[in-house]
């Protein structure tokens, strides 16, 4: 298998894919499109998350404390989210596919 084969182009919608799931790990490949989060929208999960960027470029937001911080990611970043820490997409690349791998345990 290869993480860059049969990557959807969707201007509407993200791809979400399953790679491996089992017990209390899950991970998934995720592809952008100059897709965000709705504006009143945050993820919350019960969940930790850690997320890689293997293409692309985003801006995720993450709330700590009453404080919104942007956290821009580009080709290589990674970043690991905390169960219930809320955080949303406020950007992904509209020129070139934005390609993430998210492990959730």
């Amino acid at each position: 298998m290869n993480i860059f084969e049969n990557v959807l182009i969707d201007k509407e919608n993200e791809e979400f894919r399953d790679i491996l799931k089992g017990g209390n790990l899950r991970i998934e490949r995720i592809v952008s499109n100059g897709q965000n989060s709705p504006n009143d929208f945050w993820y919350d999960q019960d969940e930790n998350e850690f997320v890689l960027l293997l293409q692309g470029h985003a801006i995720l937001e993450i709330e700590k404390e009453n404080n919104i911080i942007e956290l821009e990611l580009k080709k290589g970043d990674y970043i690991n989210i905390e169960a219930n820490v809320k955080h949303r997409v406020k950007y992904t690349s509209l020129n070139e596919t934005t390609i993430w791998l998210a492990v959730f345990y």
